[in-house]
């Protein structure tokens, strides 16, 4: 993902009408047998989903965080870099981590592997699209091959005494050919506990509309929970996926980067029936700020500076001037003069507010 593809859009859809909050959404969702929070999950990203972020999607509602995701080949060998990314902490709970890998044998060690480190839910990655990853016959190449994937759900299934779930897409490179159904019952009968559906195919990568239609379908051709995810990059993303699919719940990955409010926000819609405004310009600079501030803890100073350059790119996406801020934080060294650069931008942003020449337009 490159930095400007990640965040919600520039500018938040104006809803017409709010829809009144879907049925069952406040109730809690369970997938074999771990509570969900709420019926909201973060999805894995490579490169985002770090404990510095899970805290603050965690703190607004996401009802299960992920890790970013994990390669089982470099897992089984105890790869020390492998193995940091899984170090989770008890605030967040529950932990998924996302495994890639479509040798059974090895997956299931791998799993094994995970489960000792305290992750609730094991993942399946049967989704990604990266020709690195779908050459070794993992991703979304397991779509082409559900007896393997199948074995490859049953090897995990059979190594821990927790759930495992699955991540899949709407196929290789065909629509409309039951290809997804055919696909998500394999992985059921398999022992999935629960599926996660991204509305596209492998060929589709992640651009093009989200294929709600084939979600339902998978939706309920199985029994386990399934989930929708795909471009919710605002609420009415979320609205619009909920109504027409059916879905047991949502994950949301690119959407919640720079916008961890879109949990919170979408848990009071289900409370209430009210959608709250986007962030003030005040919030979106102490969230950021905070999240600075755990990436110099976490990280330290050079990787730190690194994930906060992509990360202030949507915190200011959409913002006036925020293009030639985040030239400049690219030219920054240290976080602290990162953090300078920040509250300057911000405070100079909400003077002009103040005004009334907002800074920003009403962006999620």
């Amino acid at each position: 993902m490159r930095p400007e593809e990640a965040g919600p859009p520039e500018i938040e859809e104006a809803l017409a009408e709010v829809p009144p909050p879907p049925p069952g959404f406040l109730e809690a969702l369970e997938i074999g047998g771990i509570r969900l929070k709420s019926r909201l999950v973060m999805a894995p990203m490579a490169g985002y989903t770090n404990l510095p972020f899970r805290r603050l999607v965690s703190a607004r509602g996401a009802g299960m965080v992920a890790t970013e995701m994990v390669s089982s080949q470099a897992l089984v060998r105890r790869h020390p870099k492998t193995l940091a990314l899984m170090r989770t902490e008890a605030g967040e709970r529950p932990v998924s981590v996302q495994l890639f890998g479509a040798d059974p044998a090895m997956m299931g060690e791998a799993a094994a592997i995970v489960e000792e480190t305290g992750a609730d839910v094991i993942d399946l990655n049967c989704g990604c699209p990266v020709k690195k990853i779908t050459k070794t016959e993992a991703g979304s190449a397991l779509l082409c091959d559900p007896d393997r994937a199948g074995e490859v759900v049953s090897a995990m299934v059979r190594s821990v005494r927790g759930p495992v779930t699955v991540k899949m897409r709407t196929g290789w490179d065909t629509v409309g050919t039951r290809q997804a159904e055919r696909f998500a019952k394999a992985v059921e009968g398999a022992g999935a506990a629960a599926i996660t559906v991204h509305g596209r195919t492998r060929h589709a990568m992640f651009g093009g509309a989200v294929d709600l239609e084939a979600i339902g379908r998978v939706k309920r051709a199985v029994s386990i929970p399934v989930l929708g995810n795909g471009s919710i990059l605002t609420p009415g993303d979320a609205m619009r996926m909920i109504e027409r699919t059916g879905v047991d719940g949502l994950m949301i990955g690119r959407g919640a980067i720079g916008n961890p409010w879109i949990f919170s926000r979408l848990i009071h819609w289900f409370r209430t029936g009210e959608l709250p405004s986007p962030p003030s310009l005040a919030e979106r600079r102490a969230v950021a700020l905070a999240h600075l501030q755990g990436l110099q803890d976490e990280l330290g100073q050079r990787p730190g500076v690194l994930h906060a350059r992509k990360h202030l790119a949507a915190y200011t996406k959409g913002m006036r001037g925020g293009a030639a801020f985040r030239e400049r934080v690219n030219r920054l060294d240290t976080l602290a003069e990162v953090v300078r650069a920040v509250e300057t931008f911000f405070h100079e942003a909400e003077r002009e507010a103040a005004v009334g020449g907002e800074r920003r337009p009403d962006a999620a």
